[in-house]
């Protein structure tokens, strides 16, 4: 498939048993000042599903999915995956390619949605990884952002009407969907596209669902200094002021994540269900896209209109997604 003679995965990473957890959260914060007692207490977060991220097995899942779609399109592209954070780390796969001759490759990076972490980070990551690899490193572009993608689109959609079928018919109709995302600072915020493009594809696909449904988009995940402003309300917050105000039915739906990381495991299935316990909200919690059909047919759509093209297209303006702490 010329131009291009491979594809790389870049994703966040996460630890595989107990004694990666801290060595996993350092790197994650490095240069960042956080101490090892804070980091102990995220990492219960971890212990409490064994030490291990399923985020690592759900990319291998989605690896095997993509050369699946590949082979019944005929196409020979191989595949590798790095990660930012843990092993596989990106110059791994890097050092990879260029042994085996690759000279020119595309990035598939398992985030949606335009932020200084989700989009502008991967790319100077993807080129440190070159720089450490030195001369034969393949060009690597990255693809562009997909969260108005079809196919993404789509695959939330049907996790979403999965989920309200889950709720009792005389309820159903009333229930209040909650979106949800990471938090970012507001100072990153305000230098992307990451709030304007997870609100639209929102309300994409509620104003797609059998029904008139009333929504809202919330975050989870924050961390940093109290005094640095992030995106709010969080979920937590968010619940129990629907709790208050008669709201009995909820859809939470993590549109932000591409996988049912520890991020959505601890924050959505565990902090934010012990809230619709304690309120009494009937809670459920849709899927994340994993390896629904369309969304692996999105992926090789965007790889096609890469080669297509001779160049992956919707790199960021130099101004946008830049990194800042206040």
């Amino acid at each position: 498939m010329p131009p291009f003679d491979a594809l790389l995965v870049v994703s966040f990473g996460g630890p595989e048993g107990p004694d990666d957890v801290m060595p996993f959260l350092r790197r994650v914060t490095a240069g960042r000042g956080v101490p090892d007692d804070r980091l102990a207490v995220v990492a219960e977060h971890y212990r409490h599903f064994g030490g291990v991220s399923p985020i690592n097995g759900q990319n291998r899942e989605l690896i095997a999915a993509i050369e699946s779609e590949f082979a019944g399109r005929g196409w020979t592209l191989p595949i590798y995956w790095g990660n930012r954070n843990w092993h596989p780390l990106l110059a791994d796969p890097v050092r990879a390619m260029r042994d085996d001759g690759v000279e020119r490759a595309l990035a598939f990076v398992t985030s949606a949605f335009g932020s200084y972490s989700g989009c502008r980070q991967y790319r100077e990551d993807i080129e440190r990884a070159r720089q450490e690899v030195g001369p034969g490193a393949p060009v690597i572009e990255k693809l562009r952002l997909y969260g108005d993608q079809p196919g993404f689109l789509d695959s939330v959609q049907a996790n979403v009407a999965d989920a309200l079928d889950q709720l009792p018919g005389r309820t159903r109709d009333q229930a209040r969907l909650v979106f949800t995302a990471h938090s970012i600072p507001l100072s990153m915020a305000d230098v992307s596209p990451y709030e304007v493009q997870l609100r639209e594809a929102a309300a994409t696909v509620t104003s797609r669902l059998a029904g008139s449904y009333q929504w809202d988009l919330v975050w989870q995940s924050r961390s940093g200094p109290p005094s640095v402003p992030w995106l709010e309300p969080d979920i937590v917050d968010h619940l129990r002021t629907l709790a208050g105000s008669g709201v009995t039915d909820v859809v939470v739906v993590p549109i932000g994540f591409v996988s049912d990381h520890v991020e959505v495991q601890w924050d959505l299935d565990t902090e934010a269900r012990a809230v619709a316990d304690e309120t009494g909200l009937r809670l459920v919690r849709a899927a994340t896209v994993g390896t629904a059909a369309p969304f692996v047919t999105m992926i090789a759509d965007l790889v096609a209109e890469a080669v297509a093209l001779g160049q992956a297209p919707g790199v960021c303006a130099p101004g946008c997604c830049l990194a800042t702490t206040s």
